[in-house]
């Protein structure tokens, strides 16, 4: 059992965020995150794509926002629990107990959703047979490209994922690249990139076609695709990877009894207090009048909800809000010299 001040789910910005202001408040807090690295939407969805309403910060893409705020929270150890789904959610006296789907369990007065829109997980390929293949030779995701090397590597979506990766692994693999439609929603200039190197015979392209099955016996060895007349072809496969995008559902979240609203949280906007007290609504997950879905309005949300923490995790001492700028205090958890 794993006792702290607060217990933050989901490893976005929001909850990266979240998790510097209870620290920096003198907090210890852990966070768990379903997915298995961190930075929520900002790594699954866009990691290369330009954010431009950050304060301060004329442009970024997801994944520099991601590490900037990973390199914020530096000074401070703080343990995350990626691949973690918390499944379990009750109040124990004064505490809430939480448990995990790999059965990690944590005793807390405060537990902060940051969730973005729920739990994510990746849209996976229709044919039962896949299961069997899952994180052998069929992905969606990709930790290491080298896998990859001299393969034969069919490629299933048409957003930027698919696009990005098909150009990059054509380098040293032959490439089958396969869309159920004509039109691709990844950036043009990809898009264009993908067209040369199909020019060139680096990549084959097949637009109109789904996967229709798998053969091979533990690695795949071939797999089946069916164009929208039911012609079917087969083709030659050492790995197959599919990048449909993310499901994004409130999960177990939706069984906590909090107040739900179109798959949103309603909390107040003095804590982002739900109506459990002690449970907390960050981010796009949360909703109350006025609610902007924006990455600022997240941070804005998180640093009222960690001072809110501090009455519930320190009862017999009493928070005084303090500059980073004046506060030796603050600077000394900071790790800076006054």
């Amino acid at each position: 059992m794993i006792k702290t001040d607060a217990l933050i789910i989901g490893a976005g910005p929001t909850g990266l965020f979240t998790a510097h202001q209870l620290r920096l408040i003198g907090l210890s807090c852990e966070v768990v995150d379903n997915l298995d690295k961190i930075g929520g939407q900002c790594i699954e969805l866009y990691p290369d794509k330009p954010i431009y309403d950050i304060p301060a910060v004329p442009e970024c893409t997801g994944e520099e926002l991601t590490n900037n705020l990973i390199n914020q929270l530096k000074p401070f150890d703080i343990k995350f629990h990626l691949n973690e789904r918390v499944d379990e959610v009750k109040k124990e006296n004064e505490s809430w107990f939480v448990k995990t789907n790999n059965g990690t369990s944590f005793n807390t007065p405060n537990v902060i959703i940051a969730g973005g829109v729920g739990s994510f997980e990746p849209r996976k390929f229709t044919p039962k047979e896949c299961e069997k293949f899952e994180g052998k030779s069929i992905f969606y995701s990709i930790k290491d490209k080298n896998v990859f090397k001299n393969k034969i590597v069919s490629i299933f979506g048409g957003g930027d994922s698919a696009l990005d990766w098909a150009v990059e692994l054509s380098n040293n693999s032959k490439v089958n690249l396969i869309h159920r439609r004509d039109e691709f929603r990844g950036a043009q200039s990809t898009l264009n990139k993908v067209y040369e190197l199909e020019k060139a015979g680096k990549i084959k392209l097949f637009t109109k076609y789904q996967l229709k099955s798998v053969k091979g016996n533990d690695q795949i060895d071939s797999i089946d695709i069916e164009h929208d007349n039911k012609e079917i072809q087969n083709l030659k496969s050492d790995y197959v990877l599919g990048f449909f995008g993310l499901i994004m559902q409130l999960g177990p979240i939706a069984n906590w009894g909090l107040n739900l609203n179109k798959k949103t949280i309603e909390v107040d906007t003095e804590k982002f207090e739900t109506n459990q007290k002690g449970i907390y609504a960050v981010g796009d997950i949360c909703t109350y009048p006025g609610k902007l879905k924006l990455i600022l309005s997240g941070f804005h949300e998180g640093a009222l909800a960690a001072r809110a923490c501090f009455k519930l995790a320190k009862p017999d001492e009493k928070y005084r809000f303090e500059f980073t700028t004046t506060s030796s205090n603050l600077l000394k958890r900071l790790g800076k010299k006054e």
